[in-house]
């Protein structure tokens, strides 16, 4: 995976990010990461002192890449006759081999230098620059480096083996080679982590790599062939379509390598761990096309379920959880794992946990994850409303929290039009419209799985009683849409969001405020034409390349496209779909987590965000949700209905095998959605 002029290999929460040449230089957001530490943090070939000359790299899979390049002395007129390939795998650990071939009639002697450092960093310390604490040393010995790392108990290992004579020091691995004419090298290097007490090796070997396949429940074949089956006459789609695919298998890990099944990590590379909010989102823009993904998450999230009040870890009883890491600052308890600081999480598990049951019909789920469904609930209407004023605020109590737990949880994201930061606690619009569809999907299982009409009529009341207030609330008459969050003091932090635009997703919005906020959604101050900007360029924090005041964020427009349909705006959304999908192909068939907020007729092209993840879930996503949403599939009853709606320059589009009513993972053959032309 090439991604912002980088090779990136993974293997679940394994993952090699280096140049295009293979290399990790010193001092560099490159190397390999195991478990949220950094194993190798200087990885770089030199041949006779100088790098390689780059002739093409790639990815044959996700989980391996090819680096193809010749010596450095390269020139017009001047072509060494000597090769060099460099051939890597991530499984478990890292398989790489160096191939060097003299083409030439003559010998040729070469000294390969590999450095090889490993600095043991926690991902957190990688992206702020902090010092270590601990200890590190390197031993030597025959075609074998041993690296490691201690601090207070903790501690992690690399060892790098090779099969082939070699002097290896502190520094790294030296190969004296003298090729005859048209003869080839070839060294097998291994990088076996050791972590938690365990060697985690490759699983590789020399040769297999045609055999090789990722350690989850299904192969990359077996998960491709099972998604549903793409027919369109608008060519993109079909490389954005297969792209999705196989970004979402890639994200693919185990939270606990005991585990059976697998949850969708947030993105590469700071977020390959399991985070609650993207996790769940994710997994419902999947539910048509892979319901497994919500089977797990499911799983796991309740798994991980707090059952009592912990300030440090933003914790009270029925929350799931923000962020799980396993890095050194989280073993030793400098950073909270599982932390807890998403005030969205909770009501959105409940709000996937029924629509799972609808495309899926496993009440076995159903009934299995009840007991953490009613806590989750009693979280909703007690720990996540401290106030007891009906309405979910957020504030941390952790010296570590976020000081923003809703989906934009930078520091800054909460303001008033005039650029004024809000206070804490903060009640932010759409995690009311979370709770409100949380407590009608809970409903609808209370009645239906649970044999709980009492509890299924309460929720329904409270959930009206929540829509009438809010609406009275949040709305501004004289802005013309829902305010960005109530404060502290419940002031009305009225800037104009995209927060805004998710309330029709949720179905909170009152049906005579619609037309209003749907004009200024696709107004010129929100609508950038790639996407809906996720703060107004009228407003005072605005800037289209802040993370989230002014950026459009994918999976962002399309919930919101998603609402416009839910409540009749159907071309618009098809609209918006069509620009998202435009984006994709603009950025090679692959959307990126965040682009530049910058207006299209300015630029005529999505601008990239410097520091977006690419692949990264909900982006990875989205393409399935606009998908659902240009053909207005739904489900009731176990049946599936379409209502297609197709953008201009798009005539034909169908998916075959739809996934309905039979449990996860397992697609019927006759199900289709087609539509011949525009209504």
């Amino acid at each position: 995976m090439n991604s912002d002029g980088q090779l990136v290999v993974l293997d679940g929460s394994s993952f090699f990010v280096s140049d295009r040449d293979g290399d990790c230089p010193p001092s560099q957001e490159t190397g390999f990461f195991h478990q949220d530490v950094r194993h190798l943090s200087t990885w770089r070939l030199r041949v006779d002192g100088r790098p390689i000359r780059l002739l093409t790299s790639r990815n044959d899979a996700y989980w391996s890449a090819r680096v193809f390049g010749t010596l450095a002395s390269a020139s017009v007129g001047h072509n060494p006759p000597v090769s060099i390939r460099r051939d890597r795998v991530v499984a478990g650990g890292v398989h790489e081999e160096l191939l060097v071939d003299n083409h030439g009639p003559d010998p040729c002697r070469l000294t390969l230098e590999l450095e090889v450092a490993a600095d043991f960093a926690d991902l957190f310390e990688v992206k702020q620059g902090h010092p270590k604490k601990g200890r590190c040393r390197a031993d030597a010995g025959q075609g074998r480096l041993t690296l490691e790392y201690r601090r207070d108990g903790f501690r992690r290992a690399t060892v790098v083996a090779v099969d082939q004579p070699c002097q290896a020091d502190r520094d790294g691995l030296r190969f004296e080679l003298e090729l005859a004419p048209r003869q080839r090298w070839r060294a097998c290097i291994e990088v076996t982590c050791q972590a938690d007490g365990t060697d985690r090796p490759p699983r590789r070997r020399c040769g297999d790599l045609a055999r090789l396949q990722p350690d989850m429940p299904m192969t990359l074949e077996q998960w491709t062939d099972r998604a549903p089956r793409l027919e369109t006459d608008w060519d993109p789609l079909r490389h954005i379509y297969r792209h999705t695919l196989t970004d979402l298998a890639a994200l693919r890990f185990r939270p606990d390598q005991h585990l059976a099944w697998s949850v969708p990590a947030a993105g590469l590379p700071w977020f390959m761990a399991l985070f609650g909010r993207d996790s769940v989102l994710t997994a419902y823009q999947a539910l048509p096309f892979h319901p497994e993904l919500a089977q797990s998450t499911l799983h796991a999230l309740a798994a991980l379920q707090a059952t009592e009040r912990d300030d440090d870890a933003d914790a009270t009883p029925g929350k799931l959880p923000h962020e799980v890491r396993r890095g050194e600052l989280a073993a030793l308890g400098e950073w909270p794992s599982p932390y807890y600081g998403s005030h969205d999480v909770t009501p959105l598990f409940l709000v996937l946990l029924e629509e799972y049951e609808r495309w899926t019909g496993d009440t076995g789920l159903v009934a299995a994850l009840e007991p953490a469904a009613r806590a989750a609930l009693a979280w909703i209407e007690d720990g996540g409303d401290p106030d007891g004023d009906g309405y979910l605020e957020y504030r941390t109590r952790s010296p570590v929290g976020l000081r923003n737990q809703c989906w934009k949880d930078s520091w800054n994201s909460i303001c008033f039009a005039d650029g004024r930061l809000a206070d804490p606690p903060i009640a932010t619009c759409e995690i009311q419209g979370y709770a409100y569809a949380a407590r009608l999907a809970a409903a609808r299982l209370a009645r239906r799985r649970w044999h709980d009409p009492g509890l299924a009529d309460r929720l329904e009341a409270d959930g009206a009683a929540l829509r009438e207030r809010f609406n009275r609330d949040f709305w501004d008459e004289r802005r013309g849409h829902y305010v960005l969050a109530l404060d502290r003091d419940k002031r009305r932090v009225d800037a104009m969001t995209s927060n805004a635009g998710q309330l029709l997703w949720t179905g909170i919005v009152d049906h005579a405020h619609a037309p209003a906020l749907v004009a200024r959604l696709l107004a010129d101050d929100m609508h950038s034409g790639w996407g809906i900007r996720t703060m107004s360029a009228a407003d005072g924090a605005y800037n289209p390349i802040e993370y989230h005041n002014g950026t459009v964020w994918p999976h962002d427009t399309a919930l919101i496209a998603e609402g416009l349909r839910r409540y009749g705006h159907r071309e618009e959304a098809s609209r918006l779909g069509k620009e998202l999908l435009e984006a994709a192909a603009a950025f090679a068939y692959r959307l990126p987590e965040v682009f530049a907020g910058y207006p299209r007729a300015a630029t005529g092209m999505p601008v990239e965000y410097p520091t977006a993840c690419r692949p990264q879930a909900w982006a990875a996503g989205t393409p399935l949700l606009v998908l659902r949403t240009l053909l207005g599939l739904e489900v009731s009853d176990g049946r599936l209905a379409t209502d297609p709606c197709l953008p201009d320059g798009m005539a034909e589009l169908a998916l075959h095998g739809v996934p309905v009513g039979q449990g996860a993972g397992h697609p019927t053959d006759d199900t289709t959605s087609r539509q011949g032309g525009r209504p």
